[in-house]
């Protein structure tokens, strides 16, 4: 039962992920996009537009970690090494995406709603993970 909430919450960070990269990575010059990323303006949208491009596919490599991993755990046999490589991958890319939004963090108060929103999906489903 835990594995199954775990997996809930790992496939939940892995969409927001997802989400984030087409924020970044697609929509980054739409004012709407770049001012809910703190961005002064268009001009300044533009500029970053390659930093952000790059900083999307960071996130959506994370959640293909995630979901990769969710396939093998549930593709393996119990405690087959299938199983163990995919929760070690799922651990890796939660842990990760914590790690990201604890850096997030550190750049400045102002960034600690955004670090909430892309860090507790990720950190519930690895500390479940942990338990299962």
């Amino acid at each position: 039962m835990v594995v199954i909430l775990a997996s809930v919450f790992a496939a939940l960070a892995a969409l927001l992920h997802v989400y984030i990269f087409v924020m970044e990575s697609v929509q980054w010059t739409q004012p709407k996009i770049w001012k809910r990323f703190g961005v002064a303006d268009q001009a300044a949208a533009d500029i970053t537009k390659p930093m952000a491009y790059n900083q999307g596919f960071y996130n959506l490599f994370l959640a293909i970690g995630v979901v990769i991993g969710l396939v093998l755990i549930y593709a393996g046999a119990e405690a087959a090494p299938v199983r163990a490589a995919g929760l070690a991958l799922v651990l890796f890319s939660l842990g990760s995406m914590v790690a990201a939004a604890l850096v997030l963090i550190t750049t400045g108060l102002r960034y600690l709603r955004a670090a909430l929103i892309q860090g507790t999906l990720p950190l519930i489903g690895f500390v479940l993970f942990l338990f299962a």
